[in-house]
């Protein structure tokens, strides 16, 4: 049984027989969060499963550019909180067509309504960086989710992953190094240094940036 679907198989096993079973998928900035959720969502029966990006509540650059926090774009000040914690409710509670905004990176902005969870969606994966983030009040989250899962990768594949996606971006590489240098280095940091404990840490790089 290849890593993936062994995960896939201790999600089943732990959801049971409940209606709606939510995975909380976290790690620092180029863990592969968003990868392994896709894979798992291709081994889960069709309609059942569904992805929650946490990205989708980024505010906008016009108002990071306001509060002077254009240049620590995701880190958790950066995020709307209190709508992604209203939204996880709204998942627990079992309302029909959620609808879930989704972070377009070659647009730098979050798309409103661009994806729908049913109520028959049995598997909700919500990935994100601060998931598990020891830190008020995002230590509050815990409650929203049945099972946890931590991407544990060395610091020096995390930089890898990251230098290669903003090359793909369109940064140069004098541009990415800084950026990583002084925005993702320390959210990574953070991420790594405060978390809480997680049901299954993973500590494998066979999964592709994301």
């Amino acid at each position: 049984m290849s890593e993936i679907a062994s995960i896939a198989a201790t999600i089943f096993k732990r959801a049971g027989k409940g209606r709606r079973f939510v995975v909380a998928i976290a790690g620092a900035p180029g863990a592969g969060k968003s990868t392994l959720s896709h894979h798992l969502l291709d081994l889960f029966p069709e309609g059942s499963a569904a992805i929650v990006p946490m990205d989708g509540f980024h505010f906008d650059d016009v108002i990071l550019h306001k509060r002077g926090l254009r240049a620590r774009k995701g880190a958790p000040e950066t995020f709307d909180y209190a709508g992604f914690a209203a939204l996880l409710r709204r998942i627990r509670s079992m309302e029909p067509e959620i609808a879930v905004p989704v972070f377009d990176r070659g647009m730098e902005l979050s798309r409103a309504g661009a994806s729908i969870i049913d109520s028959d969606v049995k598997f909700v994966l919500v990935e994100g960086n601060y998931l598990l983030l020891d830190e008020e009040p995002w230590n509050e989250l815990s409650s929203f989710f049945d099972f946890a899962i931590f991407l544990d990768l060395p610091r020096n594949e995390l930089e890898r992953r990251l230098m290669l996606r903003w090359l793909e971006h369109g940064k140069t590489d004098d541009e990415a190094r800084h950026w990583i240098a002084t925005n993702d280095a320390p959210n990574i940091e953070r991420v790594m240094e405060k978390r809480r404990p997680a049901d299954l840490v993973i500590q494998s790089i066979a999964l592709t940036e994301a």
